[in-house]
């Protein structure tokens, strides 16, 4: 690295020390340099593998990204199960949902053992030295988070093709996943976090959704930020999204339009959040609330349906209207972000 780029790093950090600080304290990173790249990939070739489903490599990426600070790894036994109970990590950090690494076949890992992850296309994207190797039980899990064992639930369905079993240990990520579309807006919460900075404002509002805009979003969004004179992130899901959604491809380009003419440029700032959607309700909407403060968010719009799955097997709702709005406000001061409503 050369001087020049020590002294832009450093610019960059201290731009962004004006905002919130990451949830936890501290942004985890766990990009590697060059040499450390190269030796690494030299020791990936000699490894054992596995592939990751495509829900595992959007975790992965906002893993190493810090989009999941304070999470550094898939989650190991103690965390797992405090959090299915409790929302809460085994150091009593709140944290409302599960991110874990499910394997199909577990008869050849054992503890100590260095593994490489690689994506369904077979690139090599991370090592895992595996410290931790549990069984789950579904419906205990889908029970506690989603409330529910109804396979109408599109997670619960997923589950059942799971491994039964989840690993866990330190991450060494070679590389972040590949995209080929809209690279200029895909950005790391690092880089997120420095260009909210430079634009001068304390209090930055988020905006998250799967689906385009329409105008009544658009009116409330501006007029969240300009209520509080704030930054308006604007934050489209684009990893996996629920079942039978628009594609990303044709929201992106709404919003990408929407953001050059119709929004004030000097406070609004578009970027992609490769996120796995869990259909999760009120317990997502929570940890979507983690996830956009460590993009330095202060505020999250919510709206009352958030991350909704739709009517069960006998029609009725999964969730409550407006549940995931009261779950964000009653944890906002503990989670640093204040809910913002949509309806």
């Amino acid at each position: 690295m050369e001087d020049g780029e020590k002294v832009d790093d450093r610019k960059a950090s201290d731009e962004a020390a004006s905002l919130i600080q990451p949830y936890g304290g501290r942004l985890v990173d766990l990009s590697l340099s060059d040499d450390a790249q190269r030796e690494a990939a030299a020791r990936a070739a000699r490894l054992p593998s596995i592939q990751l489903s495509r829900r595992s490599l959007c975790d992965l990426e906002l893993l190493a990204t810090g989009a999941l600070s304070p999470l550094d790894r898939f989650m190991g036994r103690a965390d797992y199960l405090r959090v299915i109970e409790d929302m809460r990590l085994a150091s009593g950090l709140l944290f409302p949902l599960p991110v874990t690494l499910p394997i199909a076949d577990a008869s050849g890992v054992r503890e100590g053992m260095e593994l490489a992850l690689r994506t369904p296309n077979n690139h090599v994207v991370a090592l895992m030295r595996i410290e931790e190797i549990y069984a789950w039980d579904l419906a205990r899990e889908a029970t506690a988070v989603f409330g529910t064992t109804d396979l109408r639930h599109p997670l619960v369905a997923e589950m059942h093709a799971w491994g039964k079993t989840y690993i866990s240990g330190a991450l060494t990520v070679l590389a972040l996943p590949q995209h080929h579309d809209f690279v200029d807006l895909r950005r790391t919460p690092r880089e997120v976090r420095a260009a909210l900075a430079a634009m001068g404002f304390h209090n930055v509002v988020a905006f998250q959704t799967s689906s385009p805009m329409h105008r009544v979003h658009e009116e409330l969004t501006k007029h969240a930020a300009e209520a509080i004179d704030a930054a308006l992130l604007i934050q489209p899901s684009v990893g996996m999204a629920r079942p039978g959604n628009v594609d990303h491809y044709a929201h992106v380009r709404t919003y990408r339009l929407l953001a050059s003419k119709y929004f004030e440029p000097s406070r609004t700032f578009l970027n992609l959040l490769p996120v796995a959607m869990r259909m999760g309700g009120p317990r997502e909407a929570l940890w979507h609330a983690i996830i956009h403060r460590n993009h330095g968010a202060t505020h999250f719009i919510v709206g009352r349906d958030h991350a909704d799955p739709g009517v069960n097997s006998a029609g009725v709702p999964f969730y409550q209207p407006h549940a995931a709005q009261e779950l964000v406000r009653r944890h906002g001061a503990e989670l640093g972000v204040t809910m913002a409503s949509l309806a």
